[in-house]
C-alpha cells in the first residue's frame, strides 16, 4: 500500500505497507493520482507476477482514464 500526497509541485510518497513485487509500479500509481487529483492518493494492489511493460502501460491508461471522467 503505498500513499501520495501532492499539493505542490513535487508528490510525496510513503510506503505504508511493502510489497512483494511490482513497488515502483504502484508508487508512480500513486503519484500520478495524486497530481492530477492535487490531493490524497491511496494505492494498494495484488499482483501474483512480475507485470511486462505493455501490460503496466495498459493498466496505468485505464487508471487514469477513470481519474479523467
Amino acid at each position: 500500500m503505498v500513499v501520495s500526497l501532492a499539493t505542490g509541485p513535487t508528490p510525496v510518497t510513503t510506503t505504508v505497507i511493502p510489497s512483494r513485487s511490482e513497488s515502483l509500479f504502484l508508487k508512480l500509481t500513486a503519484e500520478r493520482i495524486s497530481t492530477r487529483m492535487k490531493g490524497i492518493a491511496i494505492v494498494s494492489a495484488f499482483i501474483q507476477k512480475e507485470l511486462d511493460p505493455n501490460t503496466a502501460k495498459a493498466i496505468m491508461t485505464e487508471i487514469m482514464e477513470m481519474i479523467q471522467n
